[in-house]
């Protein structure tokens, strides 16, 4: 996903589904037991988007040059095609999330998330992802 468009805060998008009638918008979303990841999906008006943030991580990959906000704890993907990092200046972390107990399986659609002590494994209708543990974010 280009940097550009990931630019837009998730939580401003967030915001504006206020505004939105109730059965035109529906967010949802969880948190792993450990507290480390967080993840929030949301379709307004048909357009749908997935978002995972990580808090902590080993190390952090180089911020690219047209990122001015946090780099490196954010991957987002759509229905089908490619994930990738974002460029964010807000959090998927919310304290009324719910856990997704490991072991646990999470669907909605097309994207599926399965939450072990190890870390969390999403990918979508097209098998495209991201697996998110302190250790290693790797896009597939």
């Amino acid at each position: 996903m280009k940097n550009s468009l990931a630019k837009v805060s998730f939580a401003a998008a967030l915001f504006a589904f206020s505004a939105a009638k109730a059965e035109d918008v529906i967010i949802d979303g969880f948190v792993l037991p450990s507290g480390n990841v967080a993840c929030l999906y949301s379709n307004e008006h048909g357009k749908i988007s997935f978002r995972c943030d990580i808090r902590e991580l080993v190390a952090l990959p180089p911020r690219p040059a047209d990122c001015k906000l946090e780099w490196g704890h954010s991957f987002e993907m759509a229905p089908t095609g490619a994930a990738g990092q974002v460029c964010t200046g807000d959090t998927t972390f919310d304290p009324g999330l719910e856990d997704l107990a490991y072991g646990q399986v999470w669907q909605r659609d097309g994207f599926t998330c399965r939450s072990e002590p190890s870390g969390l494994t999403c990918f979508n209708a097209t098998q495209h992802g991201f697996a998110l543990s302190r250790a290693e974010q790797r896009l597939f």
